[in-house]
């Protein structure tokens, strides 16, 4: 039987209530690869009317957000973390090469951080992973990729500091 959107979010939420830290954030990804592998869910969140970038829930109580990402193209971002959050980042269709950074000199509002690339790796269809306070990363996509995304809270109100690998 099909997971619903009610049903993710509300384990979700029971998940991180009762964890809200590393642990929890562990238990929300194994969750999200297995709804990933759920192609009637995977389906109706996102379609091909899907925008870049589309909030599905949005939790009242701990402010976690359940997004829908489609991109059409090519894509590629540069390092940044998640502010004073987080992030789990869970591959649908498509393929997100990542890369993961080392912190080399700290960013501040005036000038861009410095980080130096530690590794590189691939998110492919099914697979999740958790990004914790202060990782920093960068996605880049060589073509069409559809992800779901939980953020610990709506990045689009949160100020980031810019980044820029040495």
């Amino acid at each position: 039987m099909a997971i619903t959107l009610e049903q993710f979010s509300s384990k979700c939420h029971d998940i991180l209530k009762a964890e809200p830290g590393p642990a929890g954030r562990e238990k929300v990804r194994a969750l999200l690869e297995t709804v990933l592998k759920d192609e009637a869910f995977v389906g109706k969140a996102l379609d091909d009317s899907t925008p870049e970038r589309k909030i599905l829930f949005e939790d009242p109580e701990l402010r976690f957000c359940i997004l829908a990402h489609h991109y059409q193209g090519a894509k590629v971002s540069p390092p940044h973390d998640h502010g004073p959050s987080w992030a789990i980042y869970g591959q649908a269709r498509g393929e997100t090469e990542m890369s993961d950074y080392q912190l080399l000199e700290p960013a501040s509002a005036e000038k861009p951080g410095k980080v130096r690339k530690l590794k590189t790796y691939k998110l492919t269809p099914g697979v999740a992973h958790v990004y914790n306070e202060g990782a920093l990363h960068s996605p880049t996509r060589a073509g069409p990729t559809r992800l779901i995304r939980i953020e610990g809270v709506n990045m689009e109100q949160v100020k980031r500091l810019k980044f820029e690998a040495v």
